[in-house]
């Protein structure tokens, strides 16, 4: 059986390697080593409310990464995160139907400190030409491309950062990014990943899959959140939890290579791959 699955791991890492030359282009460069400072990952989990409610100088002591539709919050205003990751494609393909999609890009246009913006390296220059007028705003492009399979191999892909861990969530690739930047000390906050408390299967055998957030979504969101998992099968969103979490554990091996410290400070976190420590000033 041990034979059998390093075989399997050896075929899947050659198909990695595939995938890295049809998809990947050339990321960012590299970061050098950042023994003094440290990197928060601000995920829109609901816990993220408490944390900034009770431990906002701790978050702000440190450099901040922020995601996803983070920049429609009143808070970002206030947690001025020094990174922003954007992964789905919805971002730059839904501005003229989404008008969630229409304000994100207003409130990053608008943004008002220096702020480098993370994205797919297919949609730099889309995002570029969006947010030209704004001198404070630079965009940096990325590999979404998974990779698994024998870690000698996909170590290196992801080092060379022309690959990830399987990448479900905008959490995976901001992870890989921390630690690409350099960062030797990464932590989690609102990172809750609670979604199976909340999944279930109503009476017409649809999926109803809840996901809160730090901030209260609009009625258009939570539509197009529920119209995104119409047509899946509730074995279709469990396989996609387990490749997630499953993802963790590979970025954990992968960071303990790098000597690179990755701590949960998400209280009620169901991610188990990396160690739980409260957030604390530096």
């Amino acid at each position: 059986m041990g034979i059998l699955t390093n075989i399997l791991d050896f075929v899947a890492a050659l198909a990695s390697i595939g995938k890295v030359m049809i998809m990947s282009r050339r990321p960012f460069a590299r970061g050098k080593r950042q023994d003094s400072d440290e990197l928060v990952i601000l995920g829109n989990g609901p816990s993220l409310r408490h944390t900034i409610d009770s431990q906002l100088a701790e978050v702000m002591s440190r450099k901040r990464l922020a995601v996803n539709f983070a920049a429609n919050a009143p808070e970002f205003s206030i947690l001025k995160p020094d990174f922003y990751v954007l992964a789905d494609g919805h971002f730059f393909t839904g501005a003229g139907s989404d008008p969630n999609v229409e304000r994100l890009m207003k409130s990053l246009s608008a943004t008002s400190w220096p702020m480098t913006i993370f994205v797919p390296c297919r949609m730099k220059k889309k995002l570029q030409a969006i947010l030209r007028g704004n001198t404070n705003i630079s965009v940096k492009g990325f590999n979404l491309t998974p990779a698994e399979g024998t870690a000698c191999i996909t170590h290196i892909l992801y080092a060379a950062g022309l690959a990830m861990p399987r990448p479900r969530n905008v959490l995976i690739p901001s992870i890989m990014i921390g630690m690409r930047l350099g960062f030797n000390r990464i932590w989690l906050c609102g990172a809750d990943h609670t979604w199976s408390r909340t999944l279930g299967v109503d009476d017409d055998n649809m999926v109803i899959s809840v996901q809160p957030h730090f901030y209260k979504d609009t009625a258009s969101e939570q539509k197009r959140v529920n119209s995104e998992y119409a047509g899946y099968h509730l074995h279709h969103i469990l396989r996609s939890l387990y490749i997630a979490f499953r993802s963790y554990h590979m970025i954990a091996a992968y960071a303990a290579t790098e000597n690179v410290e990755i701590l949960n400070a998400t209280p009620g976190s169901m991610i188990d791959a990396f160690p739980r420590k409260k957030l604390t000033t530096l």
